[in-house]
C-alpha cells in the first residue's frame, strides 16, 4: 500500500511537471518570454554567493516570479570563464533543498541549468520542466537519453572549449546545432520540446558574440525558439572600467536588439525591468 501511494504521488508530481512544461512551451511565440536567473552558487560572475542560502534563494525565486519571470532557471555550478568544476554530488547538495520547495511554493515553471545527466534527472524528479544544457547534449553521453526519459523540454546551447577569432561563428553554431539535434532526435526528444541558444559569452570573441546576436535570423530555418542569455555580461561593455551600474541599460539594449532579430526567450537577472521593456517592444512589434 505504501509503495502504491508513493507511485501515485510520483505520478501526480510528474503530471504537474508536464503541465508546467506545456504551459511554458505554450507561451513561446506569443510574446517575449522571460527566464529569471537563480544561481545557488558561491562563485557566479554576477551574483555568486548572494542566493547561496535556502532562505535567500527562495526569496529571490519569489521576487523573480512576482517581477514577471515566466520560468526560473536554477543553477548550482558557475559556467563563467575560469570557473571551478563541481562534482554532481556537490551540485545536487546545493540544488535539492531549493528545488524541493520551488514546486510547492511557486507556480512558475522552473528549469535546471546543468550539463550533467545525473543532476538533470534528479532535478526533473523534483519538478524541473526544462533542462538547460550549456553543452547542447554533447558533454555528457547520457544527457540526451535522460532528457527523453524524463519528458523535459531542453535548451541546446552552443559552446566551444576555446576561442578562435578567425572562425565563421554563425557556421560553427549551425554545425553544433546540427549535431545536437541529431542526438536529440536519436534519443527520442520531440522536436517541439527543443529550444536553441547561440551561447553568447561562451567560447567566442567579443566580435563573434555580436555577430551571433546580429545574425539570429540565420537560425530561423530550424523552426525552433531561440533563447538569448546576455544579462550583465562583460562583453557588452566597451571598456572593462565601464561603471557596473550601466549593466542593466546595456543588457536591455542587447535583449531588445535580440528580440528584433528573432529571439523569443531571454535569460535575465532583472525580470521586472525586462517585463516592462518587453511590453512596450511587443506593443510596437504587433503593429
Amino acid at each position: 500500500m505504501v509503495d502504491g501511494s508513493r507511485a501515485s504521488i510520483a505520478q501526480i508530481d510528474h503530471l504537474a511537471m508536464i503541465e508546467r512544461r506545456d504551459r511554458f512551451l505554450g507561451l513561446l511565440g506569443t510574446r517575449p518570454v522571460i527566464m529569471g536567473v537563480l544561481n545557488v552558487t558561491p562563485d557566479s560572475f554576477s551574483d555568486g554567493g548572494k542566493f547561496f542560502s535556502l532562505d535567500a534563494a527562495m526569496q529571490q525565486a519569489e521576487k523573480l516570479a512576482a517581477d514577471g519571470a515566466d520560468i526560473i532557471d536554477v543553477g548550482a555550478e558557475s559556467t563563467r570563464p575560469g570557473h571551478m568544476p563541481v562534482a554532481a554530488e556537490d551540485e545536487l547538495a546545493r540544488l535539492e533543498p531549493i528545488l524541493g520547495k520551488l514546486a510547492s511554493r511557486i507556480d512558475v515553471p522552473f528549469s535546471i541549468d546543468t550539463s550533467k545527466a545525473k543532476v538533470a534527472r534528479r532535478a526533473t524528479e523534483l519538478g524541473a520542466s526544462v533542462v538547460n544544457d550549456v553543452w547542447g547534449l554533447q558533454k555528457d553521453p547520457a544527457m540526451a537519453e535522460t532528457v527523453a526519459e524524463t519528458s523535459a523540454a531542453v535548451v541546446l546551447m552552443h559552446n566551444r572549449d576555446s576561442v578562435d577569432p578567425g572562425l565563421d561563428i554563425v557556421a560553427d553554431i549551425r554545425r553544433f546545432f546540427d549535431r545536437s539535434l541529431r542526438l536529440a532526435c536519436a534519443a527520442g526528444i520531440p522536436r517541439p520540446h527543443v529550444i536553441l541558444d547561440p551561447g553568447i559569452g561562451f567560447g567566442k570573441s567579443r566580435a563573434q558574440n555580436f555577430t551571433a546576436l546580429a545574425n539570429l535570423a540565420a537560425l530561423e530555418d530550424y523552426g525552433l525558439p531561440i533563447l538569448v542569455g546576455v544579462s550583465r555580461k562583460s562583453l557588452l561593455a566597451e571598456h572593462a572600467a565601464t561603471p557596473v551600474d550601466k549593466n542593466l541599460v546595456r543588457t536591455l539594449a542587447a535583449n531588445l536588439a535580440a528580440a528584433a532579430n528573432g529571439a523569443s526567450i531571454f535569460r535575465v537577472h532583472d525580470a521586472a525591468e525586462h517585463a516592462a521593456a518587453f511590453k512596450v517592444f511587443d506593443a510596437i512589434a504587433r503593429r
